[in-house]
């Protein structure tokens, strides 16, 4: 079992987190955005080999954070707490 650490409540088993997404993929914004937007925000992901940025929701506390972790080895970099929401959406 992996350990993550969650900004609020500490180091917790990972059945206790549910992965959000990529941070930094933000909702395009307005009723007239274009298809291509559209699809780009659904889904285009960059899965970077390595160190990649993500949001996860610690289900236990109800809070979403961002991790950073190693997508290769799944080795955990940082978990910071979300300052800026517009990494959750």
């Amino acid at each position: 079992m992996q350990i993550f650490i969650c900004p609020f409540c500490g180091p917790r088993a990972e059945s206790e987190f549910h992965y959000g997404g990529e941070a930094g993929n933000l909702r395009p914004d307005g009723a007239d955005v274009p298809a291509e937007d559209w699809a780009n925000y659904l889904y285009m992901r960059a899965n970077p080999k390595g160190a990649a940025r993500e949001v996860w929701l610690h289900m236990t506390c109800g809070e979403f954070f961002v991790m950073e972790r190693d997508s290769i080895s799944h080795k955990v970099h940082t978990a910071t707490a979300i300052a800026d929401t517009s990494e959750a959406k």
